[in-house]
């Protein structure tokens, strides 16, 4: 009997822990969006359910502790294959992404999460197994269910966190999946060791399989992106090192964006990050790179912003906020983010940090950006406020936004609640993205003063040439947004995926 109680706590651990497993396979190529989680969860729950009520049935017409041993045994193999099926099929979502072939990457990703139909009923089917099985008198059945759906809810609990903060970080997705698989054939073979001895040679080389597939077959790169030369993966995030040309490319999960450039020598990559230098020179003229005196950076990657900021102001004190200590190591490896002896880097998220900080600011970089969603609690009022107490009197924001060709309604909505905070935010188009760089100054600004600044720094011997370009693409690239027609976000409502969520489709919906 107690061993049939071990085997419902197994067994619910498994079927949250290869929930979360699941998210981290497809993580890789779909990203971990709203609509990917809920996608998982919903289909997660019809097959439990499904299995909830074959196993109901089962149990009533063969209620043997052998029969329900022998489900698991191969719950645990289907879960164990189930990375070895998506190999393939992932491999070709990759491809997929990267051209843009929706049709392909969307079959790919109802292909994977097929593959979990087998195992995630077979979970489900235990719990009915046990109650059915443990029941000796009807006038007990309430405690004996109660206790299994107790221990198995307590495995759920501890599934919940193990992938995420130990198994993927230390194994890797492929290794965790097959040490769910291993421990599930293991919780099998021990309970046929109790009720039928003989049959442990028909399930035996399950484990055996699984144990080969460890070695011989899950070391293989989880991606064969062109130029790769470096993945890992953290607690976060699956993290991803691109070289071509002499640049490398720090991407993140299904590699939608760049997150982070490098070039030994080279600092204009004309992406968001050289937008971010603006902010200060919308203050009223005389304003140059010496009055900027100490810069934080929320969401720092692999440290773009901190090298061209180096670069542009000098050796001033940076504070960096990057949630992802991996992406730290990662930035330092291959991202120069060693040689920036200025950079105060903090693996903790932004927000906590910054309300931490003793410091005030002369610029606030805010690039926490996952693609496609900007986390919600750094885009409320009570996070502008908490910004605006850490701003130098003259200081300024920058903010990273995502806004798809004709669609601003994120932007006028992260600008209006700004300018509940702000005096005078300001917006400009990033050439060639889905990026607008939304700016707030602690003062009451206009924007013909950073075309006032740019002309007086052109007159400089010395003046900073990536700065100046900067001031030009944002001045000949401003985009008037209507905060009017903004929803003023806060920590009480703040549907930033919601909007998100309504923007993605449309570009899937009309794209050609």
């Amino acid at each position: 009997m107690p061993y049939l109680f071990f085997t419902a706590f197994m067994t619910g651990l498994a079927s949250l822990a290869v929930e979360l497993a699941a998210a981290r396979l497809l993580g890789a190529y779909f990203g971990t969006s709203n609509l990917v989680w809920a996608t998982i969860i919903g289909l997660i729950l019809l097959y439990l359910t499904a299995g909830y009520l074959a196993g109901g049935r089962w149990a009533d017409r063969d209620p043997r502790p052998y029969t329900l041993y022998r489900i698991v045994a191969w719950a645990g193999l289907a879960v164990a294959l189930v990375p070895v099926a998506a190999r393939p099929v992932l491999y070709r979502a990759a491809d997929a992404f990267d051209a843009l072939r929706l049709g392909v990457l969307l079959g790919a990703f109802a292909a994977v999460l097929v593959l979990l139909v087998v195992p995630v009923t077979l979970l489900g089917m235990v719990s009915p197994f046990v109650i059915r099985i443990a029941t000796k008198r009807t006038s007990e059945a309430g405690s004996v269910s109660g206790r299994v759906y107790a221990l198995s809810t307590l495995g759920s609990f501890v599934g919940t966190f193990l992938p995420d903060l130990l198994l993927v970080p230390l194994l890797g997705t492929r290794r965790t999946f097959l040490l769910l698989g291993l421990l599930l054939t293991l919780t099998a073979l021990g309970g046929l060791w109790t009720v039928r001895r003989r049959a442990l040679w028909r399930y035996g080389w399950m484990p055996v399989l699984i144990v080969g597939l460890w070695v011989f077959w899950a070391s293989g790169p989880i991606k064969q992106t062109a130029g790769q030369i470096y993945e890992t993966e953290s607690a976060y995030n699956y993290i991803q090192v691109l070289q071509s040309d002499g640049y490398r490319y720090l991407r993140l999960n299904e590699g939608q964006g760049v997150h982070s450039v490098y070039h030994p020598t080279r600092l204009a990559y004309y992406g968001a990050w050289m937008f971010f230098l603006n902010a200060p020179f919308f203050n009223a003229p005389p304003y140059r790179p010496t009055d900027v005196q100490r810069i934080a950076v929320v969401g720092l990657a692999a440290g773009t912003v901190a090298r061209q900021a180096t670069a542009v102001f000098g050796p001033v004190p940076i504070d960096g906020y990057e949630i992802d200590p991996a992406i730290l190591s990662v930035g330092r490896r291959y991202f120069g983010l060693a040689a920036l002896s200025n950079l105060h880097a903090y693996a903790e998220d932004g927000r906590v940090g910054l309300r931490r900080s003793p410091y005030r600011y002369d610029l606030i970089v805010l690039d926490a950006y996952r693609p496609p969603y900007i986390p919600w609690h750094l885009t409320t009022r009570e996070f502008f406020q908490l910004v605006r107490q850490h701003l130098a009197p003259r200081g300024a924001v920058a903010v990273n936004v995502g806004a798809p060709p004709g669609d601003f309604r994120l932007a006028n909505a992260i600008a209006a609640t700004l300018h509940t905070v702000f005096p005078s935010v300001y917006a400009v188009r990033v050439p060639n993205t889905f990026n607008v760089v939304i700016y707030a100054t602690a003062q009451p600004t206009q924007f013909a003063n950073l075309e006032a600044n740019a002309a007086a720094l052109r007159r400089e011997a010395h003046a900073p040439q990536l700065l100046l370009a900067a001031m030009g693409l944002a001045a000949s690239h401003r985009v008037v947004l209507d905060m009017a027609a903004g929803e003023v976000f806060t920590d009480d409502r703040a549907p930033v995926a919601l909007l998100t969520d309504s923007m993605v489709l449309h570009v899937l919906l009309h794209s050609p």
